[in-house]
């Protein structure tokens, strides 16, 4: 049932060295991008937090290597207290399914007990996989350790931070939840997990704190990226521009695209310039009571027609009648919508 696990690379070395992928994290073999070490734990956090940290880095280095597989039925296995991203990709989970269906998992999950429920295992990484393993019916190869939840958060952070196919919203999300749970005063454990750098968790912050219903309705974006997202951000700043996107994700031309369609639809429809609503145009007619002429009235924003028409030259002469009397005409409303000023 079990063996030991020789090649995988800890999930946390990135935090001290480069990483590289678990054969199994994605449907396809891409290369992670290597991740230099950055300095800005050790400008933003305590000495005592560091120390802390250093020591869970150290232990991270022992949770898979040479570790014992067990085989787990995955209904026994709960998701991870906090969530690395929001939805699979369909077509990417289904590869993965055939891989693990065709030639077996290659590579073990990370499991700890759940310290909510006894006799059953929280997944720390490796949440495809598992779904994997039930769509298939199979015991999902694992490793069990005992961790404690900054440990947890540390490794899904980095398993999250080396692949390449995370969406940058699902990442922002991640580091939301992860805020939230205040670990630390200065956000150092969420820097460490994901190898990032203040100003980037900032806007990763910021992105993550969009309206909901914004978010949800654009969905995982995958090719959209920090810049963009925080484009998007400093667009929803205004109310009124909050307004006309919560409009646009209503609209059926807007639900029919794909994610980052989506995402560049409702970019393109905050920059542009609203329309305006034009006054329609009220229409009425007029006749005298000797029926000698008719008139149609029509006014329309700033512009007032009035044509005549009759059977006879009626329609011309009192036109004409109108015209010779417009000064009088005039000044006859002006003194009727003009209040005459008088003194004490």
């Amino acid at each position: 049932m079990g063996g030991l696990v020789m090649a995988r690379k800890n999930p946390f070395a990135n935090i001290l060295d480069d990483q590289r992928p678990a054969v199994d994290d994605v449907a396809t073999d891409h290369k992670r991008p290597s991740r230099p070490v950055s300095d800005y734990a050790a400008k933003g956090a305590s000495r005592s937090l560091l120390k802390s940290l250093d020591e869970l880095a150290a232990r991270a280095d022992k949770l898979v290597e040479g570790e014992t597989v067990v085989e787990l039925e995955p209904d026994l296995i709960d998701a991870s207290f906090v969530r690395d991203r929001r939805a699979d990709d369909e077509a990417e989970f289904n590869q993965l399914l055939e891989r693990i269906r065709e030639r077996g998992q290659d590579s073990p999950i990370l499991v700890r007990p759940n310290p909510k429920s006894a006799g059953r295992y929280m997944v720390v990484f490796g949440h495809r996989r598992w779904k994997v393993a039930q769509a298939l019916g199979r015991k999902v190869r694992a490793v069990v350790k005992d961790i404690e939840d900054r440990e947890h958060v540390l490794a899904l952070g980095q398993e999250n931070a080396a692949r390449a196919d995370v969406p940058f919203i699902d990442r922002a999300l991640f580091a939301a939840d992860v805020v939230r749970l205040r670990y630390d005063e200065d956000n150092a454990i969420i820097l460490s997990a994901l190898a990032i750098d203040r100003t980037t968790l900032s806007k990763m912050l910021s992105v993550a704190g969009l309206p909901s219903p914004i978010l949800e309705a654009i969905g995982q974006a995958k090719n959209v990226g920090r810049d963009r997202w925080y484009e998007l951000k400093l667009l929803l700043d205004s109310p009124a521009i909050q307004e006309r996107a919560l409009e646009t994700i209503r609209d059926e031309a807007f639900s029919a695209l794909s994610s980052d369609a989506r995402f560049d639809f409702l970019v393109r429809k905050l920059r542009s310039k609203p329309t305006r609503k034009q006054n329609q145009p009220s229409r009425r007619n007029w006749t005298p009571p000797d029926s000698a002429l008719s008139a149609e009235i029509s006014a329309e924003g700033k512009k007032f027609t009035l044509a005549l028409k009759a059977k006879t030259s009626d329609a011309r002469a009192f036109g004409e009648y109108l015209s010779e009397n417009l000064d009088q005409l005039y000044e006859a409303f002006r003194r009727g919508s003009i209040p005459q000023e008088t003194g004490d």
